[in-house]
């Protein structure tokens, strides 16, 4: 069953690098001392984002306890203005109450360690007239204080061009610790696999993160928390039957782009590929569990608008996909196998099978896509909708324990399904 995806491993191993989007973060604005990084154990903190029209410039304000670094530059496509700063806390409201100015709305979060990252969404082409920091004077906090100023597009576009072209910055040094920490990451990639795995290598991808924080309850959960905390529930269930090798694409709320999602699953040789999300919809009355397996066709009109959505993760971050090349995606997803789509769909029959017995599920709990995440080459991958945060009881149940541990065990004993079928399990 498996010897396709032996051969397209070997084959194909070295597109895992080439096709890991990489953030384009050309320098079009610097604060002096960006290069300077705190030892202080508690960072600063950027709070209170306002706006306000002076004089047809757009002001954008945020308080600041604390010293901070930053640099700023624009995407197109659309209009996005991004703020990067080493590493700070954030205590913003998580939407704008009303656009002004043409500032739509706006992200934050962290983006990597040491980097935190403000996404601010235009509704037209705007760029920087003046940046500055007021230090404190009569009120306690320092200010950081934008003021945009309207252009044409070609003339935006034009600034995006030159500052693309110029010399890019690297982002301050991670601590000791921290490079400690990748160099060994770094040599774990490197390293093969020598022996055989006993136990089957299971990927968990909790969606969104840092500066994308997915879907918005309708009591204020954020999809990016609540995903976190069940890939660690059942990341432990998994691991406690002895059976399975479990790896998290993220374990901490931090950002990941798409196609590294997919590469660090390639890398690590799983065996399958699991992405957890929760959603939001128009209709707030639709709830329950669905699975969805990959096609470029989508099954219905309500899966196509959420891979869309979920496609954009990286847009949402503010990365400029300016930088990847078109050419290595497109020979990417034309190489999604047959074989391996056909055993993501088995994979996804178990799996519902289960989950139908231990949680709500969607009317339909088996639908197809054209996720993104879903694309990798060689290993069956599900994506997996654990309900949605426009409905009230999916909230509720979404953030309790006893609901998680139940998906857990029934993903557990989809997978005992799917790769054991046949033997008995004590649970």
């Amino acid at each position: 069953m498996f010897k396709l995806r032996d051969q397209l491993k070997k084959l194909f191993l070295s597109f895992t690098i080439s096709f890991v989007a990489v953030s384009g973060l050309s320098l079009t604005g610097i604060n002096s001392g960006f290069a300077q990084s705190s030892q202080k154990k508690v960072l600063p903190v950027v709070k209170n984002l306002r706006l306000g029209v002076h004089d047809a410039k757009t002001r954008i304000v945020m308080d600041l306890e604390g010293p901070i670094s930053y640099k700023y530059f624009f995407l197109a496509n659309p209009y996005r203005l991004v703020l990067d700063m080493l590493e700070v806390d954030f205590d913003l409201n998580p939407v704008l109450r009303k656009s002004t100015g043409g500032v739509l709305g706006y992200r934050f979060g962290l983006l990597k360690p040491g980097i935190s990252r403000v996404v601010i969404d235009l509704s037209k082409p705007l760029l920087v007239d003046k940046h500055f920091i007021i230090k404190p004077g009569s009120k306690p906090q320092s200010r950081l204080v934008i003021d945009l100023v309207p252009t044409t597009r070609i003339q935006f576009l034009a600034y995006l061009k030159k500052s693309r072209n110029q010399k890019a910055l690297e982002l301050p040094k991670l601590n000791s610790l921290e490079q400690k920490h990748q160099r060994a990451q770094e040599f774990q990639k490197k390293s093969p696999q020598q022996k055989i795995r006993k136990s089957k290598r299971i990927v968990i991808d909790p969606g969104h993160g840092g500066v994308d924080p997915g879907a918005i309850g309708l009591q204020g959960s954020y999809e990016k928390k609540i995903v976190l905390m069940a890939a660690k529930s059942i990341e432990k269930i998994l691991v406690k039957s002895g059976r399975y090798e479990v790896i998290l694409t993220r374990k901490s709320d931090r950002f990941i782009p798409l196609r590294k999602r997919v590469a660090i699953a390639r890398r690590a040789q799983a065996d399958l590929f699991i992405s957890l999300h929760a959603d939001s919809i128009k209709n707030g009355a639709v709830r329950g569990a669905t699975v969805y397996t990959l096609s470029e066709n989508a099954s219905d009109r309500e899966a196509a608008q959420l891979a869309e959505r979920e496609n954009k993760s990286d847009l949402i971050a503010g990365i400029d996909l300016n930088a990847e090349s078109q050419e290595v995606t497109d020979i990417l997803i034309d190489l999604v196998q047959r074989e391996t789509m056909n055993q993501s769909a088995v994979f996804a029959g178990a799996v519902v099978q289960e989950i139908t017995k231990k949680i709500k599920t969607h009317r339909r709990p088996h639908k197809f896509a054209g996720f993104a995440v879903l694309k990798a080459l060689d290993i069956p991958s599900i994506l997996l909708e654990m309900g949605y945060l426009s409905n009230i009881e999916d909230e509720t149940l979404l953030n309790t324990e006893t609901f998680q541990k139940k998906l857990g065990l029934a993903i557990l004993l989809g997978l005992d399904r799917y790769f054991f079928e046949g033997q008995s399990f004590k649970y």
